[in-house]
Parts: C-alpha cells; sequence; structure tokens
C-alpha cells in the first residue's frame, strides 16, 4: 500500500537531490511559457514602474499600446477613458471589484468621450477574442508590489495586454514542509495584504511541481483542483504532471478561450471550469453545431456525480449564444424539484449568459415563449409539458433543446416522433442530452433508464461525451 505522505517525502528528496528548489522550479516554469508558448518574458526588478511606491498593478506601457493596437479605430481619449475606469474600479469588497473587472475583460468597457465636434459611446475590449495572437503575453517573475505599507513579491504573473490576470505561487519541490497548502494560504495573505492586484485576478495557480493546482480568488483550498489533460485526452491524466497544465491551458488561444467562455460568477462565487468541463464541453458546442439545420443530432453529454454537470450547462449556453447566431434554449427537466434547482443555477449566472432565464408555467406558456421571439432566450420546462398535446411547439431552426438527467424514465410519459425520428413538438429543433450513467447501462437491472436513452437515440442521439 502506497503511503502519500511518505511517497510525497521520497519525492521531495528526489528534488533536493538534483538541485531543484523554489527559485529553479521558477525558471522551469518560465522557459515552458517563453520558449514552448511564445510569452515574452520580462524579470519584474529590471521593469521600468510608472511610479516609485510600486502600486502600479499593470505592466508599463504594455496595456497602452496593446489596447489601442486591438482597438484600432478608437481615439486615444477612448484607451485613456478605459484605462482610467479599470484604475477607479469602485465596489465595497475585493469580490464586488473584480466582478466588475470581470466583466469589462469579457464584455469591454463602455466609455463616453468628445471627438472634438460630439459626444460619443464606444466600447473598448481588453482583448480581442476574435484573433488571439493580437494580443500581447508577458510572464513576469518577482514582480514587487506595495499596497498600505507592506511589501509583497509573487513568484510569477502572466499578463495578457499589461493586465494581471493569472498569479502563480510556487513552493520548493525541495523542502518537505512545504506544499500546496502553503501555497494556498500564501495567496489568502496576498489578498489581504495587497488586494488591489487581485482585483484583476482571472485565477491563480499554486505548485510545488509534485501537484500543481488551479482556483480563483473565491475557492476554498478543495476547490484547487489539479488541470490533468492537455488535450482533452483522458487516457494520459494519470501522467499529469507539471507541466501538463501549462500545455493544457496557456497556450495563447486556449488562455483567450478559458477568459472568455470558461470563468463566471456564481452569486459570490467565482467559478474556473475544469479540464474535463472545458474539452466536453468545447466537443457539444461542435456537435450542436453540426446539428443545426441538418440531422438535429446533438448528442449525449455524460458527466459524472458531482463532476458540475449544471455548470458545463451554463458554459455551453454561454457558448451558443455566439456559435449559433443567438438560438433560443429550451431547458428540459424531469421533475418540479430538477426544473427549480437548474432554473436558480443558470439565474445566479445570468450576468454571464447576458440574459435571464425563465420557467415555463403550462405546455401553451412554453409554446407562447418560443412562438414571440425569434431569437434569443433561455426557457426552462418539464417533460411533462411535452405530453399535454400533439401540435408542433415550433418550427424554427434556432431553437436547441437540453434535456437534463437523461439517463432516467420520464415516469411512463412518451415522446412522439415521425418516420425521420424527429420530435413533433419542435420537429426542426437540436436536441442534446446531459445524463450521469452511460447509454450502455444495463437494461434489465434499470429498463426505464436505457428507455430513456433509446428515446433519445431516436432522436438520433448518437455520440457521447465523457469525462
Amino acid at each position: 500500500m502506497t503511503v502519500p505522505h511518505v511517497e510525497t517525502y521520497t519525492a521531495k528528496l528526489v528534488f533536493e537531490q538534483v538541485g531543484m528548489n523554489e527559485d529553479s522550479y521558477e525558471q522551469s516554469i518560465i522557459e515552458v511559457l517563453r520558449d514552448e508558448l511564445g510569452y515574452e518574458h520580462l524579470y519584474g526588478p529590471d521593469v521600468i514602474r510608472t511610479s516609485d511606491r510600486y502600486d502600479d498593478a499593470f505592466l508599463p506601457g504594455t496595456i497602452e499600446h496593446s489596447l489601442k493596437s486591438i482597438n484600432p479605430s478608437l481615439n486615444r481619449r477612448a484607451i485613456d477613458g478605459a484605462i482610467t475606469r479599470l484604475k477607479e474600479i469602485e465596489g465595497g469588497s475585493l469580490v464586488a471589484k473584480n466582478k466588475v473587472f470581470m466583466d469589462m475583460l469579457q464584455n469591454g468597457i463602455e466609455v463616453r468621450w468628445f471627438d472634438g465636434t460630439e459626444d460619443r459611446t464606444d466600447i473598448v475590449k481588453l482583448i480581442d477574442f476574435d484573433e488571439p495572437r493580437r494580443n500581447s503575453f508577458h510572464v513576469v517573475n518577482q514582480w514587487t508590489y506595495i499596497e498600505r505599507g507592506t511589501n509583497k513579491r509573487p513568484d510569477v504573473i502572466v499578463f495578457v495586454n499589461g493586465l494581471p490576470l493569472v498569479l502563480f505561487e510556487l513552493k520548493s519541490p525541495a523542502r518537505a514542509e512545504a506544499d500546496n497548502a502553503d501555497a494556498y494560504q500564501q495567496i489568502q495573505n496576498y489578498k489581504k495584504q495587497i488586494p488591489s492586484l487581485f482585483t484583476y485576478n482571472a485565477f491563480c495557480v499554486i505548485s510545488d511541481m509534485l501537484h500543481t493546482k488551479v482556483g480563483t480568488i473565491t475557492a476554498s483550498e478543495s476547490r484547487f483542483v489539479e488541470w490533468k489533460s492537455a488535450d482533452g485526452n483522458y487516457e494520459t491524466t494519470q501522467f499529469a504532471d507539471w507541466k501538463t497544465p501549462l500545455h493544457g491551458m496557456f497556450p495563447k488561444e486556449r488562455l483567450i478561450d478559458i477568459l472568455r467562455n470558461y470563468i463566471l460568477y456564481s452569486g459570490d462565487a467565482k467559478i474556473l471550469a475544469g479540464y474535463h468541463q472545458y474539452f466536453a464541453v468545447n466537443k457539444a458546442l461542435e456537435s450542436v453545431r453540426e446539428a443545426i439545420g441538418g440531422s438535429g443530432k446533438g448528442g449525449v453529454f455524460w458527466h459524472t456525480q458531482g463532476s458540475g454537470k449544471s455548470l458545463s450547462m451554463v458554459f455551453l449556453a454561454h457558448l451558443l449564444q455566439d456559435a449559433i447566431d443567438s438560438p433560443t434554449l429550451v431547458v428540459i427537466t424531469d421533475r418540479n424539484d430538477l426544473d427549480s434547482q437548474l432554473f436558480n443555477q443558470f439565474s445566479m449566472c445570468s450576468d454571464f449568459l447576458r440574459q435571464t432565464p425563465i420557467q415555463a408555467q403550462s405546455r401553451s406558456d412554453l409554446s407562447h415563449q418560443i412562438a414571440s421571439r425569434r431569437a434569443n432566450g433561455i426557457v426552462f420546462t418539464t417533460m411533462q409539458k411535452f405530453a399535454e398535446g400533439d401540435a408542433a411547439l415550433s418550427d424554427r431552426e434556432n431553437v436547441v433543446v437540453l434535456v437534463d438527467e437523461a439517463h432516467r424514465g420520464q415516469y411512463g410519459f412518451e415522446e412522439k416522433f415521425d418516420r425521420d425520428g424527429k420530435n413533433t413538438p419542435a420537429p426542426h429543433s437540436s436536441f442534446g442530452a446531459r445524463c450521469q450513467m452511460p447509454p450502455s447501462w444495463d437494461s434489465r437491472a434499470h429498463p426505464s433508464r436505457l428507455r430513456t436513452v433509446l428515446r433519445a437515440r431516436s432522436l438520433a442521439i448518437t455520440s457521447m461525451f465523457t469525462t
């Protein structure tokens, strides 16, 4: 039997023998980001700061140049106005300020400025999400930051367009008494001592080289988790090492995608998607794209219990808005309590979704909610409402139906299909199912579950995405 603390001690002894300490580990992180992923490296003490007080959070000169580069049509006054708003984010707490910043980061900053003739209103992008390579990427070590007389120097910070978005806290691989728990506690101390730096934080990384974990400023230590795949291949997760999250999260296009689509606030809890959510949701997105206007074969999205299924649906709903020209999403559950639970989760993420979900009160209300719009909208309903009549609910093609808990029976309600396998209540919609157990589940033990999946397959849901 392997004893974890003995195994950890043995590994750290090996690191000590080969001369691997915190400084050399820091350099190894930098080398991967610089040499393999194309980041520009800066040594913090060599950077000329804008103030001798060392209270400037942004990379001097870079933020101005970057914002002008990715907003070429905007006047310098608009850029300066955006930077001023960034520096003057208001809010009573760090979380409140970070919420405001994340909205700015993902959606841009609205600025009003005078062009010499009239007042204008524009959106200044902080990141070019369409052309990731147009952004600037820097890895900076030993960046001094002083706040309220406290001088701190985080190990490594990744700046994107001059913004300090990712903070690394490292512990020596060779010190048995220092590990990720100490790294996590160090970040908690930083949040109290230099909170202004964390106003602009997207997520944090803690690592003692044996284990590398990622999390947000609101995450408990248990919510800092490993990113175990670089490319979505789950067969190699047992071989994940400290380089895996670097190659899995920090390629430039990947990092920009995560910043835009896979970080959200659910109430006051800041959520960063796990690696299984990131790769599975992207696969589901491609599957639904192919289904729109075609076969309607959206696919089965299979998660294990406790792995963030509801949030995966939120991430997918967010992505679908841009990917499929503002579709209407219909989310189906099989019980009223689940309908309320999932609806509440989506409601808590309404800022991220840029719209407020609604619950259909009856079949006629469901029909009205779909028919009264040609785009957008997230409508929650229960499976029972599909059994209350035979008339088509919609003939639109930009309707995406997400079925929650698709592995379960629907308590005797039988969906109706035409000869081509289309669901007659919404004949041109695309369907996707999310389930907790694989469709190959033993029908003799769980016949209702298999019947449900077979009905889903009669919708031609043929692909399954697993964690």
